[in-house]
């Protein structure tokens, strides 16, 4: 079977906001993006060439408000210690400090950041396994 393609799409009333966290902080790259699109605006951001992106959507006179709940999350697992350090800084750099994690399990080997809709991005220091 071929390795599936995902797009992770939500909607939001902050795409600049979210250009800022998920490109000036975690350091993803903005792929692409929109505006007046059956009304809709939207931005897509990743890194070139993995098979996920995430989309931000915002409609005109619909607001979306924040994350249902602070479990709502988004896990980066990033095993190399240098590499997972200087995430952590780049995110504290770009003006973004970590939040304790609904469940502790993510503060054990990660930290975990909140992002202008209220969810939570958790950039953990282990393998995927």
């Amino acid at each position: 079977m071929q390795p599936l393609t995902v797009r992770v799409a939500r909607p939001s009333d902050n795409l600049d906001a979210l250009r800022q966290f998920y490109c000036g902080g975690l350091g993803l790259e903005l792929l692409g993006e929109f505006a007046g699109h059956d009304g809709f605006d939207g931005i897509m951001v990743g890194q070139r060439g993995v098979p996920y992106h995430f989309e931000f959507t915002k409609k005109a006179g619909h607001p979306v408000g924040r994350a249902p709940t602070e479990d709502n999350l988004i896990v980066f697992y990033i095993p190399d210690q240098t590499e997972w350090s200087t995430s952590i800084a780049r995110m504290v750099s770009a003006g973004f400090a970590p939040v304790p994690s609904f469940n502790p399990y993510w503060d054990r080997n990660g930290k975990t950041f909140e992002d202008p809709d209220g969810y939570r991005v958790v950039l953990q220091h282990a393998a995927w396994e």
